[in-house]
Order: C-alpha cells, then structure tokens, then sequence
C-alpha cells in the first residue's frame, strides 16, 4: 500500500496520538489476558525451584508451597476461560480473536501511515508506561 503523503504536520501528530491511543488501549485488553498464560510459565519454574529446596521438610514452608500450586490452578482456569470456548483450549474466544487481529491491523497501519521504527517507538513508549506503573504502583494491606 501507498504512504498516506497528503497529512500534514498537524495531521500527522494528530494520527500518531491516536494510533497511541489505539495501540495502548488494544495492547492492554489483549495483554490482560496473555500475560497470565507468561506468568503462569514463570509461576511453574518458580514452583519447581522451590520444590527443590532443601526447606521443604517444614510444614509451615509445604504449606505455602501448597498454596502457590492452588493460587496458579485458579490462576489458570480463570484464564482459560477469557480465551478458549471450550475445556480442550482448541476453540478461541470471538473476542480474544478480535482482539488478535485488530492488533495486527493496527501494527499494519501504524506501518502505512509511518513505518516499522514508528512502530518500535510506540510499542517502546507502551512498554515504558506499563513498567513505570508496575514500578510506581503501591501495596495495598
């Protein structure tokens, strides 16, 4: 496809603000449910790890143990049920597919108003926010 050329500068700041918008609004509906398929990886090595520790003959330290294996199961099922209609994980979620794909679409037009580097620089820009919020959120209880 062709450059989109006739936007002005005013035009292109315009269409960059909104593609940032767009992209953080999507990213993050899709990134609220991919990110616990990712930490649910992590929670399993981490699981694993502490399994092997030689802390385990402790009851009070089993019982946490226990407590992190049932925390991912809930974990998972809560999960499995945002992106799959069915118990075999084969059949995706309408909604989870849209989500998929206009991200994709987004990626393609970002690339077709601008290019790959504005792409990069938009997706850094995301990445940025959602770790200084993790950085800057504070504990509750």
């Amino acid at each position: 496809m062709k450059k989109e050329n006739f936007l002005t500068e005013n035009d292109k700041q315009l269409t960059r603000r909104y593609f940032i918008w767009c992209y953080k609004t999507t990213k993050e509906s899709l990134d609220r449910i991919d990110r616990y398929f990712t930490q649910l990886k992590v929670d399993k090595f981490i699981l694993d790890v502490l399994k092997n520790n030689d802390s385990h003959d402790d009851d009070k330290y089993t019982d946490r143990i226990n407590e992190f294996s049932n925390y991912m199961q809930k974990k998972e099922a809560n999960v499995l049920k945002k992106k799959f209609e069915d118990a075999d994980k084969i059949i995706i979620k309408e909604e989870y597919k849209y989500l998929t794909h206009r991200f994709k679409a987004l990626e393609e037009a970002i690339c077709h108003f601008f290019d790959k580097d504005e792409l990069r620089e938009i997706n850094a820009l995301y990445e940025l926010e959602m770790t200084q919020r993790i950085l800057s959120a504070k504990e509750h209880g």
